[in-house]
């Protein structure tokens, strides 16, 4: 059985990743390809549980104030679980595997975000990870405000119709996720063999149909 392809979506919540994300496993599934999606943190039941000690806003009322370097340990921990229990297992068995943010994210937010510095992020990937990448990553970087007005909006409606707090890191101020962003594009910089940045604000199904474009592109390699 020919090996799997692994693909990860990145960026701001607010950015249109995670809708990316569902209409590529839609159209690649349509194709007869047999497609695995996950989140991250999330996709495992300890993963589901990292979750909600990560996101939720009330956690810090409740535990007390996360360290940064705890924070960037949990999500490493989530990270190590997917790869044992669903990223490895899905692309022995030929699976294209999509997950809602990877390593890129920890770089970003726990790197820049937090003041914990790329090196250390990366350090900690090659250590916990074995330094295993996707082949390729898409990367929303819409305009910084906007994103975050709609990963704001999201999370109160979230919040009122489904009783679910995940806006822990949306409460960050501006020059928090100012910091983020600006690694964004750094990580595009740096690795854009891997990366694909689209940094336009085109329709949704614009957007995806591009996606769809780069992704027979690269898994035509």
């Amino acid at each position: 059985m020919s090996r799997g392809f692994f693909i990860t979506f990145e960026g701001l919540d607010g950015s249109g990743k995670t809708t990316q994300l569902r209409r590529l496993a839609t159209a690649l599934e349509a194709e007869g390809l047999r497609i695995v999606t996950l989140r991250q943190p999330g996709g495992t039941p300890l993963g589901d549980r990292i979750r909600g000690v990560l996101l939720d806003s009330r956690t810090e009322a409740e535990l007390g104030g996360i360290a940064p370097a705890a924070e960037m340990a949990l999500m490493f921990a989530d990270r190590a679980q997917s790869l044992e229990h669903v990223i490895h297992p899905a692309l022995a068995e030929g699976a294209v595997v999509l997950c809602d943010r990877y390593t890129d994210s920890s770089e970003a937010y726990q790197g820049a975000g937090r003041g914990l510095g790329s090196e250390r992020v990366r350090a900690m990937h090659a250590a916990v990870c074995n330094g295993f990448q996707p082949g390729l990553t898409i990367l929303l970087l819409p305009p910084l405000e906007g994103s975050l007005i709609r990963a704001r909006r999201r999370n109160e409606r979230h919040t009122k119709t489904r009783g679910t707090d995940e806006s822990r890191f949306e409460r960050e101020g501006d020059e928090f996720y100012g910091r983020v962003y600006e690694q964004y594009r750094e990580i595009a910089r740096r690795d854009s063999t891997r990366v694909v940045a689209i940094e336009d604000e085109a329709s949704i199904e614009a957007i995806a149909e591009r996606i769809l474009t780069i992704v027979h592109e690269r898994m035509a390699d």
